[in-house]
């Protein structure tokens, strides 16, 4: 993952480093972050988006308690493999992720049945970006 590929939305209610960790998942579940891949340096990455590096590095430590990243230090932050991530409990996070979109998409207006149907093509799009 590069810098460049990161971004901050300053109207989003959500703070600055949930939205970097976001990112990195989304990232994740789009295949174009993998298992050993290195991420930016923290500074790099509060440089780019002109933040303090505490932010960057309280969305990297998130990331690392929930098994997805792992820091070698003095090599760097790396992509959990998937042996090592998939130990990780998660379904709190998934219901956390649910709870976020749902608030957020009550709050632009969409129904149940549009959220469902809006998840749903959301799934089936990334498996068909896995092939």
């Amino acid at each position: 993952m590069r810098t460049n590929e990161l971004h901050l939305d300053e109207r989003s209610s959500l703070p600055v480093y949930v939205q970097l960790r976001d990112q990195i998942l989304h990232a994740l579940a789009r295949g174009t972050l993998r298992g050993g891949d290195r991420l930016p340096a923290v500074r790099t990455v509060a440089t780019s988006l002109q933040v303090n590096p505490n932010t960057v590095n309280r969305a990297y430590a998130e990331l690392e308690r929930d098994g997805v990243l792992v820091v070698e230090r003095g090599r760097g932050t790396y992509v959990a493999d998937r042996a090592r991530a998939s130990r990780v409990p998660h379904r709190h996070k998934l219901v956390e992720l649910a709870e976020r979109f749902v608030a957020q998409a009550r709050a632009m207006g969409f129904d149940g049945p549009e959220m469902l149907r809006a998840v749903a093509t959301a799934v089936r799009s990334l498996r068909g970006s896995r092939r």
